[in-house]
């Protein structure tokens, strides 16, 4: 049986959950079974207690305020335990048309892609500004360079998966998830494509960020973070020919003069050449470390998926009768443990 689950973070989203999860639909061609997963994120209205009396399956509370990215990983997670074959992320301030999760998955269920994003086609929304529009263009061929796939709405929150792709997704941002995980499957050469889709106006302001300005900080430092993790080696090796290229300029100069016979008064081109020299060199060895941390970083993340793996067929099996050496509760405890010290 093909299962599907809609996986929802909430923060406050009392006003529109119920509207949200009404328009979800539960018969789609090529699944069998449609679920609906609300994540509260430390709610103070009725955000809960509204998406259970309005037919959500399933509802986890972080308890207290997490954020959207450390959300979305948990609401991933859950779905992934109880069975989903497919996952589908949608906002619960109801901006994308759930009617469109068809349209979503229908790649994933023919096989023709591991993720597919939402395409807003930000640049006919009508209330969105010139600068929102340019700038949403920017870092989606920002996003799409770094990811290695063309993706026209890196930031849309509507996007669906497959079970083997959210397997392999750990997001680290305490910001968003959206720009740090299409950067890691891409890295990890899923194939991604993007789907255009309906949305709804939205007219309250983003709880995700301030201005425009703290977007923009906040987006590029999680960009930057999450290439470096897979790119160490190319980043700091180009600083590091950079400022030794930097460096070997004044040398040059020093050395002509000095051979010329009057390099006495060129000693603050020696000096600044070797700092910058000195530098250079010391990126480059650190480039080689850093490539050496990212391997390790990637064997992390496959024992991680392997961890996943190994829990979800324990969730759906039963525990072993008492006396066997080793109770599936007791591996359930050991697994938790392992995810723990590697961070999920």
């Amino acid at each position: 049986m093909t299962k599907l689950i809609v996986q929802i973070p909430c923060f406050n989203e009392a006003e529109t959950i119920a509207e949200t999860i009404a328009a979800i639909p539960r018969e789609i061609n090529g699944v069998n079974l449609v679920e609906v997963l609300v994540i509260d994120d430390g709610s103070t209205d009725e955000t809960v207690s509204i998406a259970r009396a309005n037919g959500a399956d399933h509802v986890i509370s972080n308890g207290a305020n997490k954020g959207l990215a450390r959300s979305f990983q948990i609401g991933l997670d859950a779905c992934l335990r109880r069975g989903a074959d497919f996952i589908v992320n949608t906002d619960g301030d109801n901006q994308y048309a759930g009617s469109d999760i068809p349209k979503l998955i229908a790649p994933l269920v023919e096989g023709r892609a591991d993720i597919v994003v939402g395409d807003r086609q930000t640049s006919a929304i009508e209330h969105f500004s010139p600068l929102k529009r340019q700038l949403q263009k920017v870092g989606s061929h920002a996003v799409s360079q770094l990811a290695g796939a063309d993706i026209p709405d890196a930031v849309s929150g509507f996007r669906a998966f497959t079970r083997d792709a959210a397997m392999g997704i750990t997001i680290r941002s305490t910001f968003s998830y959206t720009t740090e995980s299409l950067i890691q499957a891409g890295r990890k050469r899923l194939t991604i494509i993007s789907v255009p889709i309906a949305t709804n106006k939205v007219d309250r302001p983003s709880r995700l960020f301030k201005s425009i300005p703290q977007f923009l900080s906040r987006t590029g430092r999680t960009m930057l973070r999450a290439y470096a993790m897979y790119e160490p080696l190319k980043i700091f090796m180009v600083i590091g020919v950079v400022l030794m290229a930097a460096g070997a300029l004044p040398i040059g100069r020093f050395l002509f003069h000095y051979f010329a016979g009057d390099g006495a008064g060129m000693i603050q081109s020696l000096i600044l050449g070797g700092v910058l020299f000195l530098m250079g060199g010391i990126c480059a060895m650190f480039a080689l470390i850093a490539d050496l941390v990212a391997y390790n970083r990637q064997l992390l993340e496959l024992t991680l998926e392997r961890v996943r793996k190994i829990e979800c067929v324990l969730d759906a099996a039963p525990d072993k009768p008492a006396g066997r050496s080793l109770p599936v509760e007791k591996i359930r405890d050991e697994l938790s443990s392992l995810k723990t010290r590697f961070g999920s």
